[in-house]
């Protein structure tokens, strides 16, 4: 028997596959870091990240630990970086795991070092340097003392630094001043580093829009995350011929005539102008759609672009369809690659004053991920 499907956000694999071989094109002989973290930013962390080696990445990136064991327990075995952590994480499943972490102060250096003891194993770090972004790192100020830390736990046999990394913060703004100076910052932490006796076998720094436009922060790796999923992190320079993979749909669940001077939706905040049908979608707020997209955005149905009608809810929302022959179970696609005239990520980010980004990861649990390609 099968089963009726609510909603679906339908990954294409090629698509992620294709992106990631795109971009690592573009890097002459830099590595390629996917970054898989937030559920692989809403695409599904392990299909993404299979696809995204099959596209010719050599390691993985991810937020928190748990997300990179998560990989591992699915067989995934590629070096895989885990940046974010709290003071207290059980960094030990991590060292075992042979996760790379990373070290931005003295107390995650102390955390790691105990970690590797009760693991057994030498843990392989990353030191984070904040070269402008004033979000994780340690500051300049700081930076001697915690390479001083990290080469006593590597003198010790805790630790094998492996990287020195840092962040971009205004990438997305091709020729803004301050990606210079955070290169240039980020070259001065790398030879200090250097010459105090850490030997790091990748520097990185760039993001998804600095491996697109900016070939001098290539370095040893590159790290992109939204590009990996097709979508551009400057959309005003275009798609950079990256394509999206998602492609968000649901059925229509109920059509229905009203009359003229119907209220629709909470609060009544849209109101029919004429004798018209309204259709109902089974998706709300609780699965990603944003309750500001109330009479705002569009999506495709009836073979036409159609904006939400009133108060998007918590598990569906209302489109004004007038007098077009719709039916119930007929398809509504929210965002796509935009080849059947839908509207795409962007589109829905442009509409509601966000970016891609969140479009796309917000789309939660509630929405089953199906997927196609070579490397489903």
């Amino acid at each position: 028997m099968t089963t009726a499907q609510r909603a679906e956000a339908h990954i294409d694999l090629d698509a992620i596959r294709a992106n990631v071989a795109g971009l690592r094109a573009r890097t002459g002989g830099a590595e390629l870091m996917a970054v898989v973290k937030a559920n692989g930013y809403g695409h599904g962390m392990v299909p993404a990240a299979r696809a995204a080696l099959s596209g010719g990445a050599t390691w993985l990136g991810v937020a928190f630990p748990d997300e990179a064991l998560a990989l591992r327990a699915a067989g995934i075995d590629a070096p895989i970086l885990a940046w974010l952590a709290v003071p207290g994480e059980p960094f030990a499943d991590a060292i075992r795991a042979g996760i790379d972490l990373s070290a931005a102060g003295p107390w995650s250096i102390d955390d790691i070092v105990a970690g590797a003891r009760r693991a057994g194993r030498i843990a392989r770090v990353h030191l984070k340097v904040d070269t402008g972004l004033s979000r994780g790192g340690a500051p300049v100020a700081d930076w001697p003392s915690l390479v001083d830390a990290a080469l006593a736990a590597q003198a010790d046999g805790s630790v094998h630094i492996v990287g020195v990394w840092s962040h971009l913060a205004c990438a997305d703004q091709p020729g803004h001043p301050s990606i210079a100076r955070q290169l240039d910052c980020f070259r001065d932490a790398v030879a200090f580093a250097e010459k105090a006796g850490v030997r790091p076998e990748v520097r990185h720094i760039a993001n998804s829009a600095a491996t697109l436009t900016q070939t001098e922060a290539y370095f040893d790796l590159v790290r992109p995350g939204i590009a990996t999923y097709g979508l551009s992190p400057i959309p005003g320079r275009g798609t950079f011929g990256l394509r999206p993979a998602m492609t968000l749909t649901a059925p229509l669940v109920l059509v229905k005539r009203v009359p003229e001077g119907s209220g629709v939706s909470y609060g009544h905040r849209y109101t029919t102008a004429r004798d018209t049908t309204v259709g109902l979608v089974p998706l709300g707020y609780a699965d990603g759609v944003p309750r500001h997209a109330t009479n705002t955005t569009e999506v495709l149905a009836g073979r036409k672009r159609r904006r939400i009608a009133g108060t998007v809810c918590m598990d569906q929302f209302v489109l004004d369809l007038g007098d077009d022959p719709v039916r119930a179970g007929d398809e509504v696609v929210l965002f796509g690659p935009g080849d059947h005239g839908e509207p795409t990520a962007q589109d829905w980010a442009d509409a509601l004053g966000t970016i891609s980004y969140e479009i796309v990861s917000r789309i939660g649990p509630r929405v089953p991920r199906t997927y196609s390609g070579a490397a489903a």
